[in-house]
């Protein structure tokens, strides 16, 4: 029977009592398209459901997937790929010791063996590949590799994997293959979809063969971005921005990429939506445009052409230093011009880690996915910007909306020894944690550490959370905002980069991620949990 748990205001996670089961609920919910779903998130053991609360509710919903047929779906036409091997993994031998049998025998088994992409995760890619064989139930390593390389095929629990790009991992591995994983000119870029049927043979040639071999995509990243240089090089005058300093980080970012977590892929996108929209507003563009995320501050720009500009989020210096040396300093939070020759320079971060810099019609750089998103741990979009780089823009044409010149004031974001008030949602894993636990959540303080980016933000607090059960969970999806438990007790509050599943309990998750994206190293958090009324 599928149990239901709260993972956020608009997630709910269905648990099932094995992975077959949790791979009809999937194909189920798929058929389904239940009124109001958005997303799902297949893992091991759960499917986790992102839904609109403005069209449904995790009451109706866990009251519609009750009645649901859990065939349906199961009868469409598999999706099937093969892939050729080099059975000479690192690992190859001592798996064989491990299982009991020879090397023969695991290569020979392993081909045999039926196995289905149940989920995805880890990487833009990645698929956990289940398997119809017992014999493979295999230990992951003692001490994960710091680099595991592209392509590496590999043994963990009861799943396969082939890594799409070089990472740390901990899997065994048996071999290697030279398929291209994931590419953003086919469609679907994962070769690794949820139900395809792999089969893996002996390499003999180089070559991949699918059931379904993906088309060419007409919007890849390389043909956006060509597109974007033929219709600025069509104006006279195209404005840009040369970076002189990047300071801690610079990043292009929009409203991400959701609804490809069954990829693998992260929504990512800006850590404050809310300052991001802001910015935008500000200089007439749609909400979803292009920016610039700075964290920290310390940024110098150089300014080709004329534009607007605007800066939202933490606050800080903004400098405007004319080509004849004027200098003007706008205010967080009010568009301001920017003519030929300018440079532009946001000071540190005083109040808040994150600054957004749009540009009247947006920035041109290179889309993945149709997002211009820059995803740190997926690596996925447009890198980093570096000192040297250079950022075209799209101009005021390509800016639909009038100019609000006043949107009023920004929100008071704390300062590094102030304390600030998250309210959160218990749940999905709250019951792995003591009562004495949970009071330890709501009654201390807790302190954001240095050892925090867009992944997630560590924090640490004089007592440790306490756990009522020892252990991992098998891997489960996670949300923005989700504060994951590790052994330590110390929990992890995770970001918009943050992996699309973990084994770690999730005890709670944050209701106001855009607020927790601005806390700096130092600021003091207490909990508390959502009255009805704001539920």
């Amino acid at each position: 029977m599928t149990a239901f748990h709260t993972a956020s205001r608009q997630h709910l996670l269905a648990e099932c009592a094995d992975l077959a089961e949790t791979m009809r609920l999937h194909h189920s919910l798929e058929a389904a398209a239940l009124p109001g779903v958005l997303e799902l998130v297949p893992a091991a053991r759960t499917v986790l459901i992102r839904f609109d609360p403005a069209r449904t509710s995790a009451a109706a919903l866990s009251d519609a997937i009750r009645s649901l047929d859990l065939t349906a779906g199961a009868t469409e036409a598999e999706r099937s790929v093969t892939l050729d091997v080099h059975y000479d993994g690192e690992d190859l031998a001592e798996v064989a010791d491990l299982l009991s049998v020879s090397v023969a025998e695991v290569v020979a088994r392993h081909q045999r063996a039926r196995w289905q992409v149940a989920f995805s995760g880890f990487a833009p890619g990645f698929g956990y590949l289940a398997g119809d064989d017992p014999l493979f139930d295999v230990p992951r390593r003692g001490s994960p590799r710091t680099r595991v390389p592209v392509g590496a095929v590999a043994l963990a629990g009861e799943f396969t994997g082939v890594y799409p790009r070089s990472s740390p991992g901990g899997w065994q591995l048996i071999g290697r293959t030279d398929a291209t994983l994931w590419d953003l000119d086919r469609d679907p870029p994962a070769l690794f979809v949820p139900g395809t049927v792999v089969t893996f043979r002996s390499a003999e040639r180089e070559t991949v063969v699918a059931g379904e071999p993906g088309a060419a995509r007409s919007t890849g990243a390389a043909a956006s971005a060509g597109e974007a240089r033929g219709a600025e090089a069509a104006e006279d005058s195209a404005p840009s921005l040369t970076v002189v300093r990047p300071g801690l980080q610079l990043l292009p970012q929009d409203l991400g990429r959701p609804g490809f977590a069954s990829l693998g892929v992260s929504a990512a996108g800006a850590a404050d939506r809310t300052a991001l929209r802001r910015a935008n507003r500000l200089v007439g563009n749609a909400e979803s445009a292009a920016c610039l995320e700075s964290f920290g501050g310390n940024v110098r720009l150089e300014v080709t052409g004329d534009g607007v500009a605007a800066v939202t989020g933490a606050e800080g210096t903004i400098t405007v230093t004319a080509g004849g040396g004027t200098v003007h300093r706008p205010r967080t939070g009010e568009p301001f011009s920017l003519v030929d020759g300018d440079r532009l320079e946001l000071g540190p971060a005083e109040r808040g880690v994150r600054r957004y810099l749009a540009l009247r019609g947006g920035i041109a750089v290179e889309t993945a996915l149709g997002s211009a998103s820059s995803d740190t741990l997926g690596h996925l979009g447009p890198a980093a910007l570096s000192a040297g780089d250079t950022v075209e823009l799209h101009g005021p044409a390509a800016a639909p909306h009038l100019v609000d010149p006043d949107l009023g004031g920004g929100r008071r974001l704390p300062a590094p020894g102030e304390t600030v008030e998250l309210t959160l949602t218990l749940g999905p894993r709250e019951d792995w944690f003591t009562e004495a636990g949970i009071e330890t959540l709501l009654g201390q303080e807790w302190t954001v550490t240095h050892e925090s980016d867009r992944v997630g933000l560590r924090l640490t607090g004089e007592v440790p959370l306490e756990r009522a059960r020892s252990g991992e969970l098998p891997s489960e999806g996670a949300v923005t905002g989700a504060l994951q438990v590790p052994p330590s007790g110390q929990p992890v509050l995770f970001g918009p980069d943050h992996p699309l599943t973990g084994g770690y309990p999730i005890i709670a998750s944050v209701d106001d991620t855009d607020l927790a994206a601005q806390l700096a190293p130092g600021v003091r958090i207490r909990f508390r949990t959502a009255t009805t009324d704001e539920s």
